[in-house]
């Protein structure tokens, strides 16, 4: 871990454009935090990422198995997700690039929960190949993105439960909904489906702990389709609450959060266009139960502009989990 960290260092040292890119990105989710801070927050997720891909993917089929997973991976505040876990009645599983989603699906399944994952294909056939086996080794089945629908479909007609890495930028066609201070591009594949086929929607992430390959399954939100039923947009409303959910996996640990993600390159179409946001777009951002009007105020902002701190303290939202991050 300590020789994947200093491989990490020297990248971020190497490549200074990605590593301002993911400042920036810090910087417009922690406004308020220090610039020293914010790239020590950036060496140490890439640190982090180059654990992942050099220690974490060739160690987790070793070292993690039947008798052993406890000694690795501990349940966290999981307790409201359990009743979805054990039910035989569908339900969607949502995470983001934060702590190790590859051991979050890896351990869940190894346990006995019948999980399925959407997973994007690596360019690389032989690496993708390999990738492959490691998820699928505990009984976690693996379903491409490409041309995936009519089989996700079938999955969740049969009662199974499908699992999402949700927190990528879907280009200018996707749904834009909140994330930190600015509009993101989400897929709508998540909100057709939990509406279509009324299915919660559990949010959750696997946090290490230490620095080491110990991991914490942590909840950030459960959403549930009576929550959505009375929703001006519930499309809207359950796009925006699970990237909601995600931004809250990464106030816990925005070390852990692969920062490099162009995650606000696409941007709305007013914004594309120099105009300001459609009264019809802030109507139904402002019906957000959770909206603000400093939020909502920022959001209307295009993305190169300076963040103002206070529109960020949302009630109820979670703090850095180290103490190192924590900011007022």
């Amino acid at each position: 871990m300590e020789t994947a960290r200093l491989v990490g260092r020297v990248y971020a040292r190497c490549s200074a454009k990605r590593r301002e890119r993911a400042r920036s990105g810090v910087a417009r989710a922690f406004p308020s935090m220090p610039i020293e801070l914010q790239r020590q927050i950036v060496d140490t997720s890439i640190g982090h990422m180059f654990g992942l891909f050099m220690v974490d993917a060739f160690a987790m089929p070793r070292v993690v198995g039947h008798e052993n997973w406890q000694e690795r991976v501990k349940l966290g505040n999981v307790g409201r997700a359990m009743k979805h876990l054990t039910s035989d009645r569908p339900a969607l599983f949502v995470t983001g690039h934060v702590g190790n989603w590859e051991i979050l699906g890896y351990v869940l399944a190894l346990v006995g929960f019948e999980m399925t994952a959407l997973a994007r294909p690596l360019d690389n056939r032989f690496l993708n190949d390999w990738l492959l086996g490691v998820r699928q080794k505990t009984g976690l089945k693996v379903i491409t993105k490409w041309g995936a629908t009519d089989e996700i479909q079938k999955v969740i007609e049969s009662g199974g439960k499908v699992g999402f890495i949700a927190d990528q930028n879907a280009g200018a066609d996707g749904l834009f909904v909140p994330f930190f201070s600015r509009l993101a591009s989400t897929y709508k594949s998540i909100p057709l489906l939990a509406l279509r086929y009324e299915l919660p929607i559990v949010c959750g992430y696997a946090r290490r702990l230490d620095g080491a390959f110990r991991y914490e399954l942590r909840v950030t939100d459960v959403i549930e389709p009576a929550d959505w039923a009375d929703a001006d947009d519930p499309m809207l409303y359950v796009g925006a609450r699970f990237n909601r959910a995600i931004e809250w996996m990464i106030r816990e640990s925005p070390d852990q959060y692969l920062w490099v993600h162009r995650r606000w390159n696409s941007r709305p179409k007013h914004e594309r266009e120099g105009e300001p946001m459609p009264a019809r777009l802030a109507r139904k951002l402002e019906a957000l139960p959770w909206m603000t009007p400093a939020l909502l105020a920022e959001l209307a902002k295009p993305l190169g502009e300076p963040v103002d701190p206070a529109a960020l303290r949302t009630e109820g939202a979670p703090r850095a989990i180290d103490p190192r991050y924590r900011v007022p």
